[in-house]
């Protein structure tokens, strides 16, 4: 099966969120917006360039899709479906709550551009990095890209506060975790004093003290999270210069993600 290919539920989900187009716009008819999409989606998949985007398959040319992926960006289009399928998973019970992780991965940035910097971990090489919170089961909720030379503590109150408010079931959407664990990278007093007043239990190792006891196999589900984020090619690897061309792949990704764990629960 072709993986960009957008089938008819996904479409539905996806379709009323897309900004509409001016009744009077210049120039000819564009390119269907279905048709776009699985462009942008053949991109991500393969990681090619925009301009080797095959026009056979009728997804019209490179510049019309990441001109396409930028407007839907400014729409927040991705950003909406994500939260739609967190919310469909809250009210299928497939969120952990009890717990959140947070971890970082970086990546080589090819062309730099916004949010890179020297990569610490790649011989100083321009890269970035990307920040990840996810839920105890490894649904991605919230992640931020930066440059890569940026210390991972800093994002912690960030990626916690960036978790959207996710309803789904009777009552006020959910949106805080009972505890969140981290390394010792993620070790920071007035971290802990600001997750507790959010009503967090932190769970993150000091740097003067052992590793906390079996805290490893409750965090496994972040790296798994991003072994399945990078296995969209373009995200491997940043080749965009702009950030917000290369922001709309990553939630786009995190909701590709979260429409497979919810094809599982109802195929």
């Amino acid at each position: 099966m072709r993986p960009w290919i957008v089938d008819d539920e996904l479409w539905a989900l996806i379709e009323p969120l897309l900004p509409p187009w001016p009744q009077k716009a210049p120039g000819p008819r564009p390119v269907d917006d279905r048709l776009c999409l699985q462009g942008i989606l053949y991109v991500l998949y393969n990681d090619i360039s925009w301009q080797l985007l095959p026009l056979e398959l009728g997804f019209g040319s490179g510049q019309t899709c990441w001109r396409r992926l930028g407007r839907w960006h400014e729409a927040n289009v991705f950003d909406k479906l994500h939260r739609l399928l967190l919310a469909e998973l809250h009210a299928a019970d497939e969120l952990d709550w009890s717990r959140a992780c947070v971890d970082a991965s970086h990546i080589r940035a090819k062309k730099g551009g916004e949010a890179t910097g020297p990569s610490p971990v790649d011989r100083g090489k321009t890269g970035s990095k990307h920040h990840l919170i996810c839920d105890g089961k490894g649904t991605p909720l919230r992640v931020i890209t930066t440059a890569a030379n940026v210390n991972d503590v800093t994002q912690t109150l960030a990626l916690v506060d960036g978790i959207p408010s996710v309803a789904g079931k009777p009552g006020r959407p959910h949106r805080r975790p009972d505890a969140l664990l981290g390394d010792k990278r993620y070790d920071s007093n007035p971290d802990r004093r600001e997750l507790r007043r959010r009503r967090i239990l932190p769970v993150i190792s000091r740097k003067s003290a052992p590793n906390i006891k079996d805290l490893g196999k409750l965090r496994y589900v972040v790296e798994q999270t991003f072994s399945l984020l990078h296995h969209f090619k373009r995200l491997a690897v940043r080749w965009e210069r702009r950030l917000d061309l290369h922001d709309p792949f990553v939630s786009l990704a995190c909701s590709l993600i979260c429409w497979r764990r919810l094809k599982k629960v109802h195929p």
